[in-house]
């Protein structure tokens, strides 16, 4: 049985597949998603973009 879990994706990457596995996950584009997230980070002193991208990094596994 597959897992359908959220997982980093190995195929649409600019850095670690963090984006592109949650774009594929809930299928959603996942440049646009790129886009948002960026605009989010950089607009909102309360949202540490580049915090939530590490620990995620950290806690998806990587996509077989």
């Amino acid at each position: 049985m597959a897992d359908n879990g959220l997982h980093r994706s190995r195929h649409d990457r600019m850095v670690a597949g963090v984006l592109g596995g949650i774009a594929r996950h809930y299928g959603w584009n996942s440049t646009l998603l790129r886009v948002l997230y960026v605009l989010v980070s950089l607009l909102s002193a309360a949202f540490p973009g580049i915090l939530v991208y590490l620990i995620a990094w950290l806690l998806m596994p990587e996509s077989d």
